[in-house]
């Protein structure tokens, strides 16, 4: 029995996510060697590029972008695209097993959500669109609805970039995600025209002698590079754990309105398909907000002293003074001392 496009690009993108998540930790067991025998790289130091390990690291993310990129080429975005979140899955158990990093209550309660968002994605996700030429692609970019979509996109960029970015870049996370989002949304796109291109390629049609084919490869590399440029920034200005699972799910939205918009991957499905695989995608991004919002409360859990504190107290003798408020004026008038308690102090 010949297995369908979408299992072909689940399992793309499922093998996409293990490489990727674990690229993370062997990188880390790469850097934090590095560390201990040189400077590290939050020190600005580089010996990590001599490194064994943080090159397979590296090797392995590749692999797995190469997955993730080939599944483009058999399953709709709809379905490549929220599989993304698995990748956290992965880094996260791994990183509990070999980092030490505890995956505590809140984390195993994200990873489900993910595992229960994806599996309603996959089981009702519209099926691939057959594609017989990149010139049907180009055909479909250049419709009204697409085109009014990437004239919008292109439009906000440029005033996120030109206006906004200058200004309040710096203070406003939103303004370097949305450009990263915005513009993500149409690579995926044109990512997703070039595996078709390739793949049709490798069958014995080849694609790369029309124009088509060349102007979506121009057009992932110039986005990429904007992407990159931005991510970069949001990263080095904002906290990674705020800016990961923001980017995660405005990046998410915005490519999966662009592929209904320009491949109408939702015509063929029913009502209750659309509004279940809609659901899942929800739950994946509420799993994926979970973890990275947890994501240290392990340590700090154990960073609480469980040592009772002790209480101490101290007695003050302040004078005690009697007011006479007799009219006659007869009456006695001793000074004494009471003992007044302080307040109970707790040594540092």
């Amino acid at each position: 029995m010949a297995m369908s496009d979408n299992a072909k690009g689940f399992l793309l993108a499922l093998s996409s996510s293990a490489f990727i998540g674990s690229s993370f930790v062997i990188k880390k067991i790469g850097l934090k060697k590095a560390g201990e025998s040189g400077v590290s790289a939050s020190s600005g130091g580089f010996s990590y590029l001599y490194q064994p390990l943080w090159w397979l690291g590296m090797m392995t993310m590749i692999g797995g972008e190469i997955a993730n990129f080939a599944a483009y080429a058999f399953a709709p975005a709809v379905l490549v695209t929220p599989l993304g979140a698995m990748s956290i899955i992965v880094s996260a158990v791994l990183a509990h097993f070999i980092l030490s990093e505890k995956l505590h209550i809140f984390g195993v309660v994200g990873c489900i959500l993910c595992v229960v968002g994806s599996t309603g994605i996959v089981m009702h996700a519209p099926k691939e669109r057959d594609i017989h030429s990149v010139k049907e692609i180009w055909h479909l970019a250049f419709e009204p609805g697409f085109i009014v979509y990437a004239c919008i996109v292109v439009v906000f960029v440029l005033v996120l970039i030109i206006y906004f970015a200058p200004r309040g870049g710096r203070k406003q996370m939103l303004v370097y995600i949305s450009i990263c989002s915005l513009m993500g949304s149409i690579t995926v796109m044109c990512v997703k025209a070039v595996a078709i291109a390739l793949k049709l390629s490798l069958s014995g049609n080849n694609q790369f002698k029309y124009g088509q084919t060349w102007f979506f490869v121009v057009v992932v590399i110039a986005c990429c590079l904007v992407q990159l440029n931005y991510l970069n920034k949001a990263l080095d200005k904002f906290n990674t754990a705020v800016v990961s699972p923001v980017y995660y799910v405005m990046f998410t939205i915005f490519t999966i309105v662009a592929s209904m918009i320009m491949f109408k991957e939702w015509d063929s499905q029913s009502i209750s398909d659309i509004v279940t695989a809609l659901c899942g995608f929800v739950t994946i991004l509420c799993g994926t907000f979970i973890l990275h919002k947890t994501k240290d409360l392990g340590d700090n859990m154990a960073a609480i002293p469980t040592q009772v504190p002790v209480i101490i107290t101290s007695e003050i003798e302040i004078p005690k003074i009697n007011v006479c408020l007799s009219p006659t004026g007869d009456c006695d008038s001793p000074t004494s001392t009471s003992k007044l308690h302080s307040r109970p102090s707790t040594p540092p």
